[in-house]
């Protein structure tokens, strides 16, 4: 028989989580991720000074956002395409002066051309022709993304195949978008982080948030396999997954 404490785990499935906020799982230890040589937000910081216009692409809640409140430029946007984030991100950021719009697909951006000098985009998708169109002359875009392979150890767990739309998904295979005639290669780093969960509603969270990693995922189905880590994870103390970030900056000719 399972034990209660398994039982007990598997209940924080059924836990609020909106927006994009990680803050109750990573600020209690519960998931810890080993250093990238970047910062995003530093990279984000350094980019808006002088920017006069900026579009923060899949704000998800708003959480990064409203953080750099000290520092917008006259004009800020905001796009999130999940549509139950849209609202929570509304309350978050229009009090800051930052206009929020839904967005149903990265081709068609509810902006005028030559708009911004400044993208930025964290682990979200974009078109590249409607950058280009959007963006002005000697714009900047900013992007940290998810490779097509991050936290393969969990698939392996589950028994469940890795994504074949995004398995190559890489930095060259992002930087080949982005032709040399029309935008210049300023910055690009990729990088192998560990992400280690040390116990298993780390993990049911984390699987919650990211519903794409298993997604079939339910408690129901795959109980057997987390009972097994479960049983893992009280004996070794903690499961590691190999994640896969990517960052570029780059300016519109």
């Amino acid at each position: 028989m399972k034990d209660s404490n398994f039982h007990r785990y598997l209940e924080e499935i059924n836990e609020k989580f909106e927006g994009w906020d990680f803050s109750s799982i990573y600020d209690t230890g519960r998931i810890q991720n080993s250093l990238l040589s970047w910062s995003y937000g530093s990279k984000v910081i350094s980019a808006m000074q002088g920017a006069t216009a900026i579009l923060d692409m899949g704000t998800g809640g708003g959480e990064f956002l409203s953080l750099l409140k000290g520092y917008y430029p006259p004009t800020v946007y905001a796009t999130e395409g999940y549509k139950p984030n849209v609202p929570i991100a509304k309350r978050k950021l229009e009090p800051l002066g930052v206009k929020v719009y839904e967005v149903i697909d990265d081709e068609h951006l509810p902006f005028p051309d030559n708009h911004f000098d400044l993208i930025i985009n964290r682990h979200e998708s974009y078109s590249v022709r409607e950058l280009k169109r959007i963006i002005k002359t000697n714009g900047i875009f900013i992007t940290q993304q998810v490779g097509g392979w991050d936290c393969k150890e969990l698939n392996d767990w589950f028994g469940f195949a890795v994504n074949s739309e995004f398995k190559e998904w890489n930095l060259q295979s992002a930087l080949k978008n982005f032709s040399i005639d029309q935008w210049e290669i300023l910055e690009q780093r990729e990088e192998f982080p560990t992400q280690r969960f040390y116990d298993l509603g780390a993990v049911l969270f984390y699987l919650k948030a990211i519903p794409w990693q298993i997604p079939d995922f339910s408690v129901e189905k795959y109980q057997d396999a987390l009972y097994r880590l479960y049983q893992h994870l009280e004996e070794v103390g903690y499961l590691d997954a190999t994640q896969s970030r990517f960052y570029m900056k780059v300016k519109c000719k």
